[in-house]
């Protein structure tokens, strides 16, 4: 096989798959105009090991969290692509059942479906006083140091192409070239922010505020590929070395189903957890998001709130879906962003949540509309009074 016409092949393959959702963005359009002839320049970039990664655009989101945005250009999506396609199946048949993101057939509704389930199983249907146990990982994205990171990806692609050695050493020029990369570097920004803005992301979760070698930026494909490859040895570590079958976890949020019995145990591994982490992986337990709840009271997750008798959205949830509804009527989101949290809400209890939800889009619209006609009129109004 030779290798040009086959990595060109690929490249395309990534291309379709990159493209899906971004087809109308400018940085979209202007590599779709002269498709072949700029990816046929990427695959002889790679080839020639000339590849750098471009300059990402920068900015702020405040839903579901204030949190920092790099957006890599187009081109790098490509390649992202291209490394998801050569790896992400070969480790996600590593991943324990329940690592839920960024995965083919899983995501929070997978990991809402699950928690559900091990809680059943646990309490044997709500028979048993049970507790679920919830941690998060402080400042998860800009903890991960990325050598390390890259060397734990460098030893998988020893294993998984121990047979193909020149196969290994591209993809491993590719993927420390992405790691690698300080996307803060000649940064170009969106946008104008006022001060108050930007002062809601704190200031441990920006980039440029972070040790040199140290953070992942959010919004990558391969961050978040990345980032269940740095919790993959942490995820065996918690179900096999501490025993706890009934665990989950979802990119920087996990959980632990125990009964009333194994609960004293538990809160004692989590000192052990907190170790494992932070000698292993370099991160560090959040501090104030530490939560041990019966789960008669209810227990929220990704979204959710799930009781005994059924699940109802959680607060953030409707708060999050309200201001998407605003955001659509007045066209500062897509369609598909604010249907999106019908789809999210299908296993719970919605009906009054989307009721509000197409109300204050209507009104939305409403106001808009009403407002151009009034803005229309005293425009014809001032011209003839003139």
């Amino acid at each position: 096989m030779e290798f040009k016409p086959w990595l060109l092949s690929e490249l395309f393959k990534a291309y379709l798959d990159a493209r899906k959702g971004k087809r109308g963005t400018d940085d979209e359009h202007i590599f779709e105009l002269n498709w072949f002839r700029n990816l046929r320049i990427l695959r002889d970039n790679l080839i020639s090991r000339r590849y750098k990664p471009s300059r990402g655009i920068q900015f702020d989101v405040q839903n579901p969290v204030p949190r920092e945005i790099v957006a890599a250009p187009f081109r790098d999506r490509v390649v992202q692509h291209f490394l998801y396609n050569m790896s992400g199946e070969w480790w996600e048949r590593r991943f324990i059942r329940d690592s839920y993101s960024c995965q083919k057939g899983k995501g929070t509704l997978d990991g809402i479906s699950r928690l559900r389930d091990h809680i059943r199983s646990v309490s044997q249907g709500y028979t048993i006083e049970t507790y679920v146990i919830k941690c998060d990982i402080q400042s998860f994205f800009m903890s991960i140091e990325r050598k390390k990171l890259f060397e734990i990806i460098a030893k998988g692609l020893d294993k998984q192409f121990s047979d193909k050695p020149a196969m290994r050493d591209f993809l491993k020029f590719i993927w420390r070239k992405v790691i690698m990369d300080d996307p803060m570097d000649g940064v170009r920004h969106r946008g104008r922010q006022s001060k108050k803005a930007r002062l809601k992301v704190p200031f441990n979760k920006r980039m440029c505020n972070q040790p040199s070698g140290f953070g992942l930026v959010i919004g990558n494909l391969t961050s978040q590929l990345a980032a269940n490859i740095f919790m993959n040895r942490f995820d065996w570590y918690v179900k096999t070395t501490l025993d706890y079958k009934h665990y989950g976890r979802y990119v920087d949020d996990f959980f632990i189903v125990v009964t009333k019995e194994q609960l004293s145990q538990a809160l004692k591994d989590i000192e052990k957890i907190r170790k494992y982490l932070a000698d292993n992986l370099g991160l560090t337990l959040h501090p104030h998001k530490f939560y041990c709840q019966n789960v008669d009271k209810g227990v929220e997750f990704l979204g959710a709130v799930i009781y005994p008798n059924k699940m109802v959205t959680s607060r953030r949830f409707k708060r999050n879906f309200l201001n998407a509804a605003a955001a659509f009527g007045v066209g500062k989101k897509t369609a598909e962003s604010f249907i999106s949290y019908f789809g999210h809400g299908k296993c719970m209890s919605t009906k009054g949540i989307n009721a509000k939800a197409i109300r204050r889009l209507e009104w939305e619209i409403y106001k808009h509309y009403a407002g151009t006609v009034l803005w229309h009129s005293a425009s014809q109004f001032g011209d003839s009074h003139d």
